[in-house]
């Protein structure tokens, strides 16, 4: 009676271990991640909230533009200009027609500066255009 197994023996074909399905299921996994995240939409820019009591939450899908303290109007990382918003607006809302503006106004920044960017939103078919604060 044998207690012990030889493994050096060639009697029989080599075992491997098959990783074929292992790498199907974790790129099934890969693909099932990055269809189901949601990207969130940035300005690019830093910008200096003014704070507000009744402030709430952003949502995740918006168009967001950002006017720094020097005026500067920001879409996605790159300067757009006020001839931009509303290009931008309009071609984001046949996508999408409720999705809400939100505007990032710099504390530093002029008040015309906002109203322009709103007034440009608007006109661009805008339905819900909102200032960000800091809670």
């Amino acid at each position: 009676m044998r207690r012990f197994r030889n493994f050096n023996s060639q009697d029989g074909a080599a075992s491997e271990i098959n990783i074929s399905p292992l790498i199907d299921v974790v790129f099934i996994l890969l693909i099932f991640f990055i269809v189901t995240a949601v990207f969130n939409e940035q300005t690019g820019v830093d910008v200096n909230k003014p704070r507000a009591a009744s402030a709430q939450d952003l949502e995740a899908q918006s168009i967001l533009f950002a006017v720094t303290a020097n005026g500067q109007i920001y879409h996605g990382g790159r300067v757009v200009g006020l001839d931009g918003v509303q290009s931008i607006v309009s071609a984001r809302l046949q996508e999408d027609e409720t999705m809400p503006v939100i505007i990032q106004g710099d504390e530093g920044a002029s008040h015309g500066a906002v109203v322009k960017v709103l007034d440009a939103a608007k006109l661009g078919g805008a339905e819900s255009v909102s200032l960000a604060t800091a809670k």
